[in-house]
């Protein structure tokens, strides 16, 4: 039996949230539950992750299904943005290469706000309109390109990728702006481009769901991301409902906000004279320059590293996570219940110096041989930068959530069991041998993310993942939650919960509404579900299938797999049962 404390807390740490839950040993049921099968019967369920997308963004145009309406943008309200002082813009300004003005003509200037020139005024527009899914506007893999390739420029590779975006955790808070939503375009580096949409109808997945034999889908237009800000903090908050703590975090990691909760001064539409400082852990508590109601203490929320390959130098690296006395995350829970799981991540073997796996490439050393591999950083020992570990040029270290944790850490069994390779995951699918729970996440230059990824490309991945779990033989007792971890800094019009909707909320998230589809041949009928669900509903949905609790934290946070909805409504909606 697993201790109900954490080793090493220290009862003076500032808190900003609310008081800690009791919570019952590992693998015990919920409220004494007996474990259960999800409705339908389904014995595997497969989370697919993708990256940075809002709802509007990717699926603001799904349209209906079967009579019943998805709510995108044509029930937008809140469009019109406005600057740091609730003015409205008159244009929106931009920075990607391919929206400026030129090459695009100027159609609408805004003196006010410095704005000379633009081709759009304050409301959404199509990319598409202007970055086709086939213009050469993608940089190669591991080529930083901050303000866009230029289309058709030498080196420019097809798939009509746009620039990247802000998306941190103070910067969302204060441009969901109180649920107002309008404050997308001064809280962002990349200013208009938070306006920008797809044309959902012509991306690969809607047309596969849609095309002769599709298995059917309920789409979940009240989904939120679980955390503010970017995707370290909700990879942490899809298996662990709860930021890390970091009790050692030295001063100079603490955020510095201003009164409105920015970190930035220096962005192209805000501007403050406020020394804030944007760096990886929250507001320090009790200062002068403390923020009243938003989060404060040793939460690493920001982009942070593991401390352990695979690892990189783009950030600082945080302790291992102690998880051996306490079950802090969904593996945890999963294992101490004998219930068979895996993490499943694109280039993982690369990346982790599994030579001898499925997914390796980089042959016998003793350098890298793979040429799309990119030097390993070194650990937070210093040591084991280079061969073996070989990582792709576009593998991300701080989505694979599970590798922060001890029990999760190099040379573990809990590694060698549980975090795997895609390719594993695709093996696993076609012999007929999926875990009872999976994880995938894609490599970064198939997970849709923009700045180093296509949209379109990534999506036609996401439709080759759905594939191969329908062609396996466990295809059919499959249940496939295909989201997103986070917004991307793109706008959506509907306001989160604790900010003007009901719902399970506190001074972490939820944040901006997202994608998300609830995908099997086993379903009956396609349709929407209008439930408000966020990211840690997957967490419920699997501890309410197994019996589980939720899962043990440190004092000071009250995770949020304890207080959302499980996804059993939707699963209902699509197997045509009732609801209640």
């Amino acid at each position: 039996m697993r201790r109900t404390t954490l080793v090493g807390a220290t009862a003076a740490l500032a808190l900003a949230t609310t008081a800690a839950l009791v919570v019952g040993p590992p693998g015990q049921a919920r409220s004494g539950q007996k474990p259960h099968r999800l409705p339908g019967g389904y014995k595997h369920l497969v989370v697919i992750y993708e990256e940075n997308h809002s709802f509007d963004n990717l699926y603001g145009s799904w349209g209906s299904v079967n009579g019943q309406a998805v709510e995108g943008r044509a029930d937008a309200t809140n469009a019109t943005q406005v600057d740091q002082y609730g003015v409205p813009f008159a244009c929106l300004q931009q920075r990607d290469v391919n929206l400026t003005s030129p090459p695009l003509s100027t159609t609408c200037t805004d003196p006010a706000h410095g704005i000379a020139a633009s081709h759009f005024g304050n409301e959404p527009f199509g990319i598409e309109d202007y970055i086709a899914a086939e213009d050469k506007t993608c940089p190669a893999e591991g080529v930083a390109a901050p303000n866009g390739v230029l289309k058709d420029s030498p080196g420019a590779l097809p798939g009509g990728c746009t620039r990247d975006l802000v998306h941190r955790f103070y910067q969302e808070q204060y441009q969901l702006d109180g649920g107002r939503q309008d404050r997308y375009l001064s809280g962002s580096d990349a200013v208009g481009l938070t306006m920008g949409y797809y044309d959902s109808q012509q991306l690969p997945i809607y047309r596969y769901l849609h095309s002769p034999g599709a298995p059917r889908y309920v789409i979940a237009d009240h989904f939120f991301q679980a955390a503010f800000g970017g995707s370290y903090l909700n990879h942490q908050y899809l298996v662990a409902a709860q930021p890390p703590l970091w009790t050692t975090a030295p001063a100079s990691e603490h955020s510095v906000i201003d009164s409105a909760g920015m970190p930035r001064n220096n962005y192209p539409l805000y501007h403050t004279t406020y020394p804030a400082l944007d760096k990886t852990v929250t507001q320090a508590c009790g200062l002068p320059t403390t923020v009243a109601g938003r989060a404060c203490g040793n939460w690493s929320v920001n982009t942070s590293l593991p401390a352990t390959q695979p690892t990189a130098s783009y950030g600082p690296k945080i302790p291992l996570i102690d998880d051996t006395t306490l079950d802090l995350n969904i593996g945890d829970r999963l294992s101490d219940a004998g219930v068979s799981w895996g993490w499943y991540s694109g280039g993982w073997d690369n990346a982790a110096g599994n030579v001898t796996g499925r997914g390796y490439t980089n042959g016998a050393g003793p350098t890298c041989g793979d040429p799309t591999s990119a030097p390993a950083g070194p650990d937070a020992a210093g040591l084991n930068a280079g061969y073996p570990y070989c990582p792709n040029k576009s593998f991300q270290q701080h989505h694979q959530p599970l590798a922060y944790f001890a029990r999760y850490a190099a040379g573990t069994p809990g590694r060698a069991a549980h975090l795997k390779d895609e390719k594993d995951f695709l093996a696993q699918a076609a012999a007929g041998d999926l875990p009872k729970v999976s994880f995938i996440k894609p490599l970064g230059e198939e997970n849709e993310h923009p700045g180093y990824a296509s949209e379109p490309n990534g999506s036609d991945h996401l439709v080759s993942l759905l594939k191969a779990i329908r062609k396996g033989p466990d295809g059919k007792n499959t249940l496939v939650v295909v989201t997103y971890d986070e917004f991307g800094g793109q706008w959506d019009h509907m306001s989160p919960p604790g900010k003007g909707r009901a719902g399970a909320h506190d001074q972490f998230g939820p944040g901006t509404r997202i994608p998300a589809l609830i995908v099997s041949p086993g379903l009956k009928v396609s349709t929407v579900d209008h439930n408000v669900y966020d990211t840690t509903s997957i967490m419920a949905t699997i501890e309410a299938r197994y019996g589980l609790e939720p899962v043990d934290h440190p004092a000071g946070v009250n995770p949020r797999d304890a207080r959302v909805a499980p996804l059993t409504h939707a699963i209902r909606l699509g197997l045509g049962k009732p609801t209640t």
